[in-house]
C-alpha cells in the first residue's frame, strides 16, 4: 500500500514525492482510451483533473474537488485496486493512422504558411484604416519612416498559436483542443509528454513569449504593428485633422509621447507596452 505524507491535487501541499505517489496511482486507473501521466512530481492541470476522475468514476464522489489527502477516501481507493495492470506499454505512443496531420515541427513546416498574417493597409477595417492611412501619410511628408510589420491577423495562426501554447504548458488536454473548419491538425500524440512536446516545438517556431489571444484587435483588422523613426525635429505640415506641428522631444520613435498625443488625433492610439502596436483603442 502506498502512502502520502502530505496532500495532493487542488489546493494542496504538493510535495513532488507525493505527487509521483498519486501519479503512479492514477496511471493504474487509466483506461487503454486515456493517457497516462507523466511521473514528474509536478502536480498540473491533467494531474489534477486525473484525480476528479477518479474519484467520480471509483471514489463515487458527486462532487470531486481534486485533492487526495493522506488517510483520505481518495487514496484509499486509489490503493485498493493498485496492482491492476496498466494498459498496454506501447498502446499510448501509437500514432494515429493520418499522423501525417500530427502537431509539430513538421506539420508547422508544411502547412503554417497556409495561414499568414497581413501587414497590408487594406486589409484593415474600413474606418480604421482611413485613420492609418492619413496618419503615416502626414508622418512620411514629414520626413518619418514608417515600416508596417503586421495588420490583420489570421485567425486560424491565432488558434494554432493559442493552442499550441495551452497544450505544451498543460492547460488542455491535447484531445480536448477544439476543432477549427478547413484546419486539419491532430493535438493529440497518444501520451500527454509527446503531445507536449510537439506543441512546444510549434511555440518556438512562432516565437511565442506568451499565450496568443483569440479575440484581439489585430483579429478585427482594428490594430497594426508599425516602427517610426525620423532623425533631428519631426515638422509635420497642418492637415484636416489639425495644425501643424514639431515634435523636438525624444525619443525619435514609435516610443515618443507628443507622437502618441498627435496619433490620438488621427484615432490611432499607441499600447505602451507594446513597441510597435497601435490600435483603435491603445488596447
Amino acid at each position: 500500500m502506498k502512502e502520502i505524507v502530505s496532500s495532493v491535487g487542488q489546493g494542496g501541499v504538493n510535495h513532488a514525492d507525493d505527487v509521483r505517489v498519486v501519479q503512479e496511482l492514477l496511471n493504474r486507473h487509466r483506461t487503454s482510451g486515456q493517457a497516462r501521466l507523466d511521473v514528474d512530481g509536478r502536480c498540473g492541470p491533467l494531474t489534477i483533473a486525473a484525480i476528479r476522475d477518479v474519484q467520480k468514476t471509483v471514489v463515487g464522489l458527486r462532487s470531486p474537488d481534486g485533492r487526495v489527502d493522506p488517510g483520505g477516501k481518495t487514496i484509499k481507493a486509489l490503493n485498493r485496486t493498485h496492482d491492476v495492470p496498466p494498459p498496454e506499454a506501447d498502446a499510448p505512443n501509437q500514432p494515429p493512422a493520418n499522423s501525417s496531420q500530427l502537431s509539430g515541427t513538421a506539420w508547422w513546416r508544411a502547412n503554417q504558411g497556409k495561414y499568414p498574417n497581413s501587414n497590408r493597409l487594406e486589409d484593415l477595417e474600413g474606418g480604421f484604416r482611413e485613420k492609418c492611412t492619413r496618419f503615416i501619410q502626414v508622418l512620411r511628408s514629414a520626413g518619418a519612416t514608417v515600416s508596417i510589420s503586421s495588420t490583420l491577423r489570421n485567425p486560424t495562426r491565432a488558434h494554432l498559436m493559442h493552442y499550441s501554447w495551452k497544450v505544451a504548458k498543460g492547460m488542455i488536454r491535447p484531445s480536448e483542443v477544439p476543432a477549427r473548419s478547413g484546419l486539419d491538425i491532430i493535438w493529440d500524440h497518444g501520451s500527454d509528454a509527446a503531445s507536449r512536446k510537439a506543441a512546444q516545438e510549434m511555440v518556438d517556431l512562432f516565437h511565442m513569449a506568451h499565450i496568443a489571444s483569440l479575440t484581439s484587435n489585430h483579429i478585427a483588422g482594428k490594430a497594426i504593428d508599425m516602427t517610426i523613426s525620423w532623425h533631428g525635429n519631426l515638422i509635420l505640415e497642418a492637415h484636416e485633422l489639425g495644425r501643424g506641428e514639431t515634435i523636438t522631444s525624444g525619443p525619435r520613435s514609435g516610443d515618443n509621447p507628443d507622437l502618441h498625443r498627435i496619433g490620438e488625433s488621427f484615432g490611432v492610439y499607441k499600447l505602451r507596452t507594446d513597441p510597435p502596436h497601435w490600435s483603435h483603442n491603445g488596447k
